[in-house]
């Protein structure tokens, strides 16, 4: 591919690191709901992907600006999600300045500040819609992953009591980044304790949804990150028989919220947790790895 030229109001990213998430797998396997088959063939390609670099968040280095940015210089460290427009496995990209993009963290490396964008926001879009209060009990299923691991540090920011789901590996990670409580899924069913909790965010689509109900306080909030149809509709009637609320859907990425999480982790309330470190040339590995569904955290790419 060809050196892209920013516009007038776009900047020029030199790439220093990306990620490769379980949704790029997805996308790039074409493995997805059968009910989203039709819209996403429209989004992504009819006949083959309309994108054809993939990659949602990245890190790097401005190298040039378009005659009317204002908010960046050449040589601004930055750290941006491209989302759907993809572009981040590569050298160079383009970004709109009014984009969701924003300068990188001080306290963090280009490989760390790729890890934040895609996962922070999720996170942070759906615990805000779960309205944490201080004292709440929250169950985050999913602890380890991009979007977990995020999740558990900023509901622990929020002052609640967390209680972190993952598999027996990744136990002690969970606790480290603040976990209060951590549940073993592969040796326990949380829904099957006495737990009662306020909010349950599931990150992975993969919890019982009416025993998932029945761990709920009354005005409790369950949160599905990764619904499936069948989920929509009976949070649907749920909100309508019950005073307990099922929130779902897409999340909406916010650059203001972006500039929030880089506080966060300038302040030291977020960290990045990173399974493995590939270079670019290792891309199948890396996809080869997610796909496992093992990982920690995340898995960096990185370009030299």
């Amino acid at each position: 591919m060809e050196k892209p030229t920013p516009k007038d109001n776009e900047v020029l990213v030199r790439i220093h690191a990306a990620t490769v998430t379980a949704g790029d797998c997805e996308i790039r396997t074409f493995q997805m709901p059968t009910w989203l088959w039709i819209p996403a063939r429209i989004g992504f390609g009819l006949r083959g992907p309309r994108k054809k670099i993939l990659g949602q968040e990245l890190a790097g280095e401005i190298e040039a600006t378009g005659k009317d940015v204002k908010q960046f210089r050449k040589g601004d460290p930055v750290f941006a999600s491209t989302g759907f427009s993809f572009g981040a496995y590569a050298e160079y990209t383009c970004l709109s300045e009014e984009g969701i993009i924003t300068k990188k963290p001080v306290n963090m490396t280009y490989e760390e500040a790729a890890t934040i964008p895609m996962g922070g926001l999720i996170a942070l879009s759906y615990l805000k819609k779960g309205n944490i209060q201080n004292g709440d009990k929250v169950l985050i299923n999913g602890a380890s992953g991009s979007i977990g691991t995020i999740a558990v540090q900023f509901a622990k920011y929020l002052g609640a009591e967390v209680t972190g789901v993952c598999s027996t590996g990744n136990m002690d990670m969970v606790r480290s980044i603040g976990a209060d409580n951590v549940i073993d899924y592969t040796k326990e069913d949380f829904t099957g304790n006495d737990e009662i909790y306020d909010v349950i965010f599931d990150v992975v689509g993969k919890s019982f949804y009416s025993s998932s109900l029945k761990s709920l306080q009354e005005n409790g909030r369950y949160l599905l990150g990764n619904p499936g149809l069948l989920q929509m509709v009976r949070g649907r009637w749920t909100q309508i028989t019950s005073s307990k609320e099922v929130i779902s859907g897409a999340t909406r990425e916010k650059t203001e919220d972006l500039i929030f999480l880089k506080e966060l982790i300038e302040a030291g309330k977020i960290k990045a947790v990173i399974s493995k470190c590939y270079p670019l040339e290792q891309m199948v590995e890396a996809h080869k790895y997610v796909e496992k569904g093992h990982k920690k955290g995340n898995v960096v790419i990185t370009l030299n």
